[in-house]
């Protein structure tokens, strides 16, 4: 839940080259989390991408 409640369901997640995985942000739109996947890019054998998650 973010602020006042509301749900995030859409996470950034991001994977290291040894195959760790964690969310780096929740956002409550898809637009909102693609935004921030563009920001972030491709660094070094990092890789980031958009997921929903169930409610």
């Amino acid at each position: 839940m973010g602020e006042g409640g509301t749900a995030l369901p859409w996470h950034v997640i991001r994977q290291e080259a040894n195959g760790n995985r964690y969310r780096v942000a929740a956002c409550a739109t898809r637009a909102e989390a693609q935004k921030v996947v563009e920001s972030l890019g491709s660094r070094d054998q990092q890789h980031y991408w958009v997921e929903r998650q169930p409610a």
